[in-house]
């Protein structure tokens, strides 16, 4: 899967920037605050619709415009697709595909598959565990779009869940409880199954290349809330449980919004033990693993895109993370020091001001 070409328009400091985009291994390299990170943050936003680095759409619309706009287009094994975003500072974005209008972020990403690391998926490691259960699903949406229906459904019913304990006022469990439990269980063994399916996939990959990289291993664990077969009646029965606490606490104690990813570097736990330069490994191993199980199921790789991902490595391997993207189809890497560009790359973007100008290859 290729991104052939975009075109940025008042989003972030990108004031009009158009930049076909080659296979291969391409480096942007430019000053902090230049715009290397919102230029490969526009590319995955126009795969996703979804920004890797803020939930609000008001970020990313140049100040003093009143709507950014991305377009692009996108050719894998299926043909090619012009994707066309308006983002306004306020309400829902326009998206045309082919220029048709399209309203659910499915349409897009069926079409579409981007993998995105960032210097924030430390937090995935180091972080607390609702990081890792982000992670999940963002590899759930990214190996099956259509299966991100699963995490809506799901926390829908915590949602009503909850808000019929904490509304009760009176003994005993509130009428209707049971008919949430019975949907509880429904959602939450079909997120679970998801999840694990997920994370079965991308966790060899994952463990691959962080034993490449580090020398020595990583385990990679879904550690589901809600074990055991079958599992609805495992369910079930902890919820039956945990019946009391949930009404003395007014909340939802039982379910795939309390699972964890287990990381594990030498036998010990990565959020407590790992050094800062293990858990940046191990973060960016992660998303490669992402990258390689997409590539698995699709039948070609996704688009990937780095955003800064040598900063936190030793040269030696930055030399072997560099070696290792080559072959994976197009990569997209950005870089502040130019001592960090790997001599591998196909082409080179100097970026500043928000302005990209191509220098060719390194």
């Amino acid at each position: 899967m290729q991104l052939r070409w975009i075109e940025l328009r008042d989003f972030r400091n990108h004031g009009d920037t158009r930049v076909v985009v080659p296979d291969g291994l391409v480096v942007a390299v430019g000053p902090n605050g230049a715009g290397k990170t919102n230029l490969m943050e526009a590319m995955f936003f126009l795969c996703s619709l979804t920004s890797p680095r803020v939930s609000d759409n008001k970020p990313l619309v140049r100040e003093g415009a009143a709507a950014g706009y991305v377009r692009g287009e996108v050719e894998s094994l299926q043909g090619k697709v012009l994707i066309e975003v308006e983002i306004p500072g306020a309400g829902a974005n326009r998206v045309q595909v082919n220029r048709s209008p399209v309203r659910r972020k499915r349409d897009v990403r069926r079409q579409a598959r981007a993998v995105y690391f960032g210097p924030d998926d430390l937090d995935v490691v180091r972080g607390e565990p609702g990081q890792r259960r982000r992670f999940l699903d963002e590899a759930l949406v990214a190996l099956w779009p259509l299966k991100e229906s699963l995490i809506t459904a799901y926390d829908r019913t915590v949602r009503q869940r909850n808000r019929l304990l904490k509304d009760w006022e009176g003994k005993g469990a509130p009428a209707g409880l049971e008919a949430w439990d019975a949907e509880l269980v429904e959602n939450g063994c079909a997120l679970t199954r998801a999840r694990a399916e997920a994370a079965t996939r991308l966790a060899p990959y994952a463990e691959e290349e962080f034993l490449h990289l580090v020398g020595y291993g990583l385990a990679c664990k879904y550690l589901a809330s809600v074990e055991g077969e079958p599992l609805e009646e495992a369910f079930r029965e902890r919820l039956i449980a945990r019946r009391e606490d949930d009404l003395i606490r007014r909340t939802t104690l039982v379910g795939p919004h309390r699972d964890d990813l287990g990381l594990a570097v030498r036998e010990m736990g990565a959020r407590a033990f790992a050094s800062h330069g293990e858990g940046w490994a191990a973060a960016l191993c992660l998303r490669l693993g992402l990258a390689a199980a997409v590539a698995e199921e699709l039948g070609e790789p996704p688009i990937v895109l780095l955003d800064d991902p040598f900063s936190a490595l030793d040269p030696a391997r930055q030399v072997q993370v560099a070696e290792r993207l080559a072959g994976r189809g197009q990569v997209v890497v950005s870089v502040a020091d130019e001592s960090h560009v790997p001599k591998n790359a196909d082409e080179i973007w100097e970026v500043a001001a928000g302005a990209v100008t191509i220098q060719g290859a390194s």
